[in-house]
């Protein structure tokens, strides 16, 4: 059987930068030519970035991806890679005129075959998908074509990431036109225990259609959205043959034995019915038709899974890491009160950019414990962070002299004095601030507008308080380790007392959280059926929910859209965060419980 060696190019693009992508997609071809690779696969839309969002509406934009692919084709070429084809995803147009409802410029989610100087072929994606965080209906238009190219005497098939996650479409085409390989360039974002999802589908993807199949899918940071990589690579069996690993940048080097492509079959092109309801055409070309010599395999690599919370906790830091680099920061600001929340949000801080870029605010009130402070002042030493003590007990004092509140309004006075701070100190110094709240906080409403929920990214905005607390405990437990994710500390970064004693706000005296809210194991269960998974009422009392808990709960959780409408984007973790994927009307008078 002929032989392939294919290399995954598992890369952090950064939305909107061009030059430096295509600069990155020369640098990457350069190292498979180096590992002797006879193709390299970048990831979707890898030269304009992914997602681009309401940029592919540009014409300025779209041009200028279309002639970012040419040039990068002729630059590999200069640069003495031309005969190693390439695969990569960028954004190009149909040249139809759209019909009313689509979008404007007939924008293409494409991928294209660079070899020898040239654009060969080029691709689009089939599905678009239009659910959770993606929103390709608004930006894109469907493609219709399936390029298979024959290479060193094998046929090599492209498809683009959603065509794998929906039935019929390319992979239908492919089983009926015959390939030995298909290759599938990704964005597929991150979410918890999804990587399994990953390998059976394109396990059973394989085996629909007949051949092998190469998944090569982005990592890095977006906003919200967190790239994993773990790019995959399956027989025809749709057995694991190698696995990238997650959360970092890899070149994914496979040898391959791959059936003959048929000698008889010519170049051209023709439709088949997609199984979808659409036709697709195939369109065939050659690049080589002779298989290569025989050659002795690499053996394959299979990096390992990481175990839940060591995966949770790396999507974390990479998140931080991206937003604070991708948008020029030098620095982050956080307050840091003693508590849970803040004493993690400062340890992922110091994982992703360095306990030498981290600054925390310490801000005692006239209510904070004792414990506060020194539990504060702990955690800076062990970390080695920046800090400063500013107490506000005069600043508040100063506010209530000119303006008398009480009760709900005086405590929030303390939140919004703390958020002043930090944006003040933030304005003066260029950090960024991050908010420290996590997602039950956010989930209930139990926090303050403009108080701390002021700050430009949220770490812990998707990770419920138990969570919280189960991720703190791992992070102790990796005390000495060091790594791509982890910064090493000589011993556990958190302290003790952080995660043991008892969560208040401390904005009134003796204070705790289950004066206001239930326990974090019962109200967490609860938040994921109602938010994450979408259950009302009666579902959710069907399933073991106490029915007075359930109607309390929903009417927190509804009454605080508007705040959550405000606050800061923060890495996403979870099947439905607050952000992209749920989006429900501020005003809003449809209740699954009556009001009291």
């Amino acid at each position: 059987m002929p032989q392939l060696r294919i290399a995954l190019a598992q890369t952090n693009p950064s939305v909107g930068d061009l030059s430096a992508n295509a600069g990155e997609l020369v640098e990457w071809t350069r190292r498979a030519a180096d590992r002797g690779a006879h193709l390299v696969v970048f990831t979707e839309m890898f030269l304009t970035g992914y997602p681009v969002e309401d940029l592919v509406l540009r014409t300025s934009f779209v041009d200028a991806s279309i002639a970012t692919l040419s040039a990068a084709a002729t630059r590999l070429a200069d640069e003495g890679l031309g005969e190693l084809p390439v695969v990569v995803g960028y954004v190009d147009r149909s040249g139809v005129t759209p019909r009313a409802g689509q979008p404007k410029g007939a924008p293409l989610d494409a991928a294209a075959l660079l070899h020898r100087g040239r654009v060969v072929t080029r691709t689009a994606k089939h599905h678009l998908p239009n659910y959770g965080v993606f929103d390709e209906y608004r930006y894109f238009i469907r493609g219709d074509r399936l390029p298979i190219f024959r290479l060193h005497g094998v046929d090599v098939a492209i498809a683009v990431c959603e065509d794998l996650w929906q039935d019929g479409g390319p992979v239908s085409a492919v089983a009926q036109a015959g390939a030995g390989l298909l290759v599938v360039p990704n964005a597929s974002p991150y979410e918890r225990e999804k990587d399994d999802v990953r390998l059976g589908l394109c396990a059973n993807r394989a085996r629909e259609a007949g051949c092998a199949l190469a998944y090569a899918n982005q990592v890095g940071g977006q906003d919200e959205l967190i790239f994993d990589g773990d790019s995959i690579v399956v027989d025809a069996q749709g057995e694991l043959v190698a696995r990238a690993g997650q959360f970092r940048e890899e070149l994914l080097v496979t040898d391959l034995e791959l059936p003959a492509a048929d000698p008889w079959v010519s170049p051209g092109s023709f439709p088949v019915d997609a199984g979808d309801g659409t036709t697709i055409t195939v369109e065939r070309l050659v690049l080589s038709g002779d298989p290569l010599p025989a050659y002795d395999p690499e053996p394959p690599t299979v990096a390992p899974r990481l175990p839940d919370l060591e995966e949770v906790y790396s999507a974390l830091v990479l998140g931080v890491r991206d937003y604070f680099a991708k948008n020029g920061f030098r620095s982050v600001i956080l307050g840091l009160s003693g508590g849970i929340d803040s004493a993690l949000t400062a340890t992922i801080a110091a994982d992703a950019v360095g306990p030498d870029r981290v600054h925390v605010v310490l801000m005692p009130s006239r209510h904070s414990s004792d414990h506060s402070v020194s539990d504060a002042r702990d955690l800076v030493d062990r970390q080695g962070l920046h800090s400063r003590l500013v107490p506000i007990e005069g600043i508040v004092d100063a506010f209530e002299k000119e303006v008398e509140l009480s009760g709900l309004a005086a405590e929030n006075l303390q939140a919004r004095v703390r958020g002043m701070l930090l944006m003040g100190l933030s304005n003066e110094h260029g950090h960024l601030v991050l908010t420290t709240g996590n997602k039950s906080e956010l989930a209930t409403g139990y926090s303050t507008l403009y108080g701390d929920s002021a700050g430009g990214f949220a770490p812990i905005k998707d990770v419920l308080k138990t969570t919280v607390w189960q991720l703190s405990r791992w992070r102790n437990e990796q005390a000495g380790r060091e790594g791509e994710l982890l910064h090493r500390f000589d011993g556990p970064p958190i302290p003790e007392n952080s995660i043991t004693k008892e969560p208040s706000a401390e904005l009134r005296p003796d204070q705790r959280d289950t004066d206001s809210l239930p326990p974090y194991d019962v109200l967490d269960r609860l938040l994921a059926d109602y938010v994450e998974h979408d259950m009302g009422k009666g579902e959710l009392v069907a399933a073991g929910h106490d029915a007075e808990l359930v109607a309390r709960v929903i009417r927190l959780v509804d009454l605080a859209e508007y705040k959550r409408r405000q606050y800061p984007p923060g890495p996403k973790i979870t099947p439905k965060n607050f952000g992209r994927d749920r989006r429900l009307p501020i005003t809003n008078r449809w209740r699954e419980t009556p009001a009291s």
